[in-house]
């Protein structure tokens, strides 16, 4: 064989991915013995469960998902579906984080399934299911009387929901009380002396739509503030619109003095449209905001926020699909995060 043959046969070697051939070799253990020890079966002693797991760890070991699939019935895949052209990418970023962190040391990998505004929300979820292409499913931007969870529910496809619904129908979720984020903004605006409320609320037609416009609502009447209406965008529209809505309605005579946003790419706009108006931030109207990292402070200290974890929300939501593929009942597989206090940093 000559020189470069053989620099090509080394070169496909490094390349080749570890089997347990690879694990039984490194190790001096059967096939079999290492396949049982890496699923921690109770046979197998637990030095020889730790040594092969650590060997398999440092040489990148990883099942062949396919051999598996045809082994289990089982693709060991999490999908998180998104809609790509209206989730706010630290949204997704936190969210990804927060699944990875909690299926690294189990057998399961994340994908994540894109849609877009032209498709309909269903579409993918069809495509997982009837390709049987994940083990478990992940989605956002949750309705009211959601057709994706009912489809899921009817399939018996392991599922939890970013979000509440209100179909009457038990399944795991993770949510954001945004009745109490809508309340406590209000609660901390009449305190600082602001009465005309007005409310950039998430789109209609997802749940938490309605849980922000009733905490909103009820908060209102219990402090005695009124609402200005802010009705002809939400925070689906694109920052200039915002901008420019907002623009317009602080030039008019009964202008609001406090606002509440629900997303912090939103109230950018807010600011902006509030400036373009020639009005000042923190004198002339005050401004409450979710928000998911610590940034809006660097735009404007003004500002008055409440964090809400998307990384809690994705580990809460890998915990209730792995409950789920485990047995567990969904009714165990909910949970809630509350807001914290309305934060200022007027300096």
């Amino acid at each position: 064989m000559d020189r470069d043959q053989t620099d090509k046969d080394d070169e496909a070697s490094a390349h080749e991915r570890p089997t347990l051939k690879t694990l039984a070799f490194m190790t001096g253990l059967g096939v079999t013995t290492v396949s049982r020890a890496l699923k921690d079966a109770p046979e197998i002693g637990a030095e020889t469960r730790r040594r092969v797991q650590l060997v398999a760890r440092q040489i990148g070991y990883r099942p062949n998902r396919a051999g598996v699939r045809l082994r289990t019935g089982k693709t060991n895949v999490i999908s998180l579906v998104l809609n790509t052209e209206r989730e706010i990418m630290s949204f997704v970023s936190d969210i990804i984080y927060g699944v990875s962190e909690v299926i690294a040391d189990t057998p399961y990998h994340l994908i994540v399934t894109p849609y877009s505004r032209s498709q309909d929300p269903l579409d993918p979820i069809r495509y997982l299911v009837e390709t049987g292409s994940a083990d478990g499913v992940i989605i956002s931007r949750t309705q009211p009387n959601d057709p994706r969870a009912r489809y899921m529910l009817e399939r018996g496809i392991p599922f939890a929901t970013h979000g509440r619904t209100d179909m009457g129908l038990i399944h795991p979720y993770h949510d954001f009380d945004n009745y109490a984020f809508a309340a406590e903004a209000v609660r901390h605006l009449a305190g600082i002396g602001r009465r005309r409320l007005a409310l950039l609320t998430p789109p209609v037609g997802l749940t938490y739509h309605g849980h922000t416009v009733n905490g909103f609502a009820d908060a209102l009447s219990e402090v005695g503030a009124s609402e200005v209406p802010f009705n002809t965008v939400s925070i689906d529209h694109s920052i200039e619109q915002i901008r420019m809505r907002t623009a317009q309605l602080m030039r008019r005579d009964d202008r609001p003095d406090g606002f509440v946003s629900s997303a912090a790419a939103a109230t950018l706009a807010v600011v902006a449209g509030i400036e373009d108006a020639g009005l000042k931030l923190g004198r002339d109207v005050d401004v409450v905001s979710k928000q998911s990292s610590d940034l809006l402070h660097l735009f404007r200290r003004e500002l008055l926020v409440v964090n809400e974890n998307f990384r809690l929300a994705g580990s809460e939501l890998a915990r209730s699909v792995l409950g789920l593929i485990g047995g567990a009942a969904p009714g165990s597989l909910q949970s809630m995060s509350l807001p914290g206090e309305v934060v200022a940093y007027r300096g």
